[in-house]
């Protein structure tokens, strides 16, 4: 007699994580005051009502847009300096940081044991990410004015420790064989990586630089807000100014600049042979060889970016011997003068309730991202049609497909293209100020990041197991579910566990226009100039988005078991 086999227990860590999320969610709108109190402005209703009909009818003078094609260019510029560096320091760190180096560096008998300059970096660049660019340019304002400078290190300094974390762990998951043989040859552990891992690791690496790339234009306009230029410093003054004729035509703009970003980085990686940006929750990156025949729109590309990389940081002309001149170390040391010894007297209650109000903004921000995101990721993805019925659809069916596909993707990119920051302001139109318009603000946002990653893994998956699905005659419903949600549905949880990550970090930038949390704080303390209550508002955020880091990294290794 066949013993049957035990059924699966219902108590996993997978079912653990859902009930965590669950009541975490519950808490979350409990605490925006969802449940218990009103939350609408009737009088907002008369002005975002002229703010949407702007949108008919934008700005179109030739004088008025010559000033839209400088703001941007300047942001464009602020972009490319700032991903330069930011992809150079992410090398650097990305190396330091990364086991297989001290691995390399270590003796053949100690290359179990990590050095313990490996944990020194690695906390000094979790520092340098936990705090958001605006942060960043707001310190550095400070210090050199509305300088490009002030800009472009804003930008490089945090996206150069965010990309030292995905480097190294792109190095890290890169197959060891041929490093470990050059090793064992006698070859220098800095020539070792140079020529046995760094080859099979470059797609890899440049296919997420791209990404980094396309982050930093959103993050160029955001950094117009404290006034450093460009299209984002635009789009302020006329909403302040109640112009929404001008402010559209800014926003298209922006939205020609993020869609034509968007479109060339995918064309080059597509070319390449790396169409997807990053894939974080693979257990081992994939690598993949450039072709051996040479292709010249390629090099055209590679041209390109090789003249316009030295442009742009002549346009700007930011001054760089700033950085070692004696007026700023002067001004340095009065800031860290003037933040020490820190201000200890803080009530302790205050700090808690805005950090949850903070944690629940991050919360409900990713779950409605999460949620929209995979709705219209399956729309806005080219095959997604094409993965349950492989037949030729009739033409007015593919009318239909590729009207949804462009409808979804211009919903994206306006999702995506319009800075957090900005959405909260709009949505303070009709909402009371609170964690609530923050928390949607920042949803809006990264749905139309997580929308346009979650496509592109819909795009790149696997066709065998739906092949065989389809062979066995399975029905279109049951290769969806059985098939595609299965593969997908990793990586989407993966992303959005990412994107909490970065949520956290956004808060901030809502909270300094009014949405709650430790950022509205963090605003009255900075335009007092109260330092010492500033490092320990800082400190709070910092360990607050150590502690999401740290959830996320663990639900992300669950889903991986």
């Amino acid at each position: 007699m066949k013993s049957t086999p035990p059924r699966p227990s219902l108590l996993n860590p997978q079912t653990v994580w859902l009930l965590a999320l669950g009541i975490a969610i519950a808490l979350s709108l409990f605490q925006a005051g969802v449940f218990g109190q009103d939350l609408l402005n009737p009088g907002g209703w008369p002005l975002l009502w002229r703010f949407l009909r702007a949108s008919l009818q934008p700005e179109l003078n030739p004088e008025f847009l010559r000033l839209t094609l400088d703001a941007t260019l300047v942001t464009l510029a602020y972009a490319v300096c700032g991903t330069c560096l930011s992809v150079v320091l992410g090398m650097v760190g990305g190396v330091l940081t990364s086991e297989v180096w001290w691995w390399a560096m270590a003796p053949r008998q100690e290359r179990r044991e990590l050095s313990p300059w490996w944990l020194g970096v690695r906390s000094l660049l979790a520092f340098l990410r936990a705090i958001h660019e605006l942060i960043w340019g707001l310190f550095f304002v400070n210090i050199w004015g509305l300088d490009p400078l002030s800009a472009i290190l804003a930008i490089a300094i945090p996206f150069g420790a965010i990309t030292a974390k995905v480097f190294s762990e792109i190095l890290d998951e890169t197959p060891r064989q041929p490093l470990t043989a050059l090793l064992n040859s006698g070859v220098a552990p800095l020539n070792a990586l140079m020529y046995g891992l760094l080859p099979q690791a470059f797609l890899n690496l440049l296919s997420y630089s791209f990404y980094r790339f396309e982050c930093s234009i959103r993050s160029a306009a955001v950094l117009g807000i404290i006034g450093a230029g460009g299209l984002g410093y635009q789009i302020l003054l006329s909403l302040q100014s109640l112009r929404y004729e001008q402010l559209w035509t800014f926003f298209l703009a922006l939205f020609f600049l993020n869609g034509a970003v968007d479109w060339s980085s995918a064309w080059v990686r597509q070319r390449l042979g790396c169409p997807s940006r990053l894939d974080i929750n693979a257990l081992q990156f994939q690598p993949q060889q450039l072709g051996q025949r040479r292709d010249p729109l390629l090099s055209g590309a590679g041209l390109a970016i090789l003249l316009l990389i030295p442009w742009c940081f002549w346009s700007i002309d930011a001054d760089f011997s700033k950085l070692w001149s004696p007026q700023t170390i002067a001004l340095l040391g009065d800031i860290f003068q003037a933040s020490w010894p820190p201000n200890l007297e803080i009530p302790l209650p205050q700090l808690l309730i805005l950090a949850l109000e903070t944690l629940a903004m991050s919360l409900l921000a990713i779950a409605a991202a999460g949620l929209g995101g995979i709705l219209l990721s399956f729309p806005a993805a080219r095959n997604f049609l094409d993965l349950f019925n492989p037949t030729q659809q009739a033409r007015s069916a593919r009318l239909w497909t590729w009207g949804t596909l462009l409808v979804t993707r211009i919903i994206l990119l306006v999702c995506r293209a319009i800075p957090a920051p900005i959405w909260a302001l709009v949505l303070l139109f009709v909402l009371f100020p609170g964690i609530l318009p923050g928390a949607i603000a920042l949803g809006l946002h990264n749905l139309g990041i997580l929308g346009r990653l979650m496509a592109e893994v819909i795009e790149n998956l696997d066709q065998r197991p739906l092949e065989a699905l389809k062979a066995q005659g399975a029905p279109s419903f049951g290769v969806f579910l059985y098939g595609v949600l299965p593969m997908a549905l990793p990586r989407f949880l993966a992303y959005i566990l990412y994107r909490w990550e970065v949520c956290m970090r956004e808060t901030v930038i809502v909270g300094l226009v009014g949405a709650g949390g430790l950022g509205r704080l963090l605003t009255e303390q900075l335009s007092s100039f109260d330092y010492q209550s500033v490092v320990v508002t800082l400190g709070c955020f910092v360990v607050l988005t150590f502690l999401v880091d740290w959830i996320s990294a663990a639900a992300r290794h669950s889903l991986r078991n």
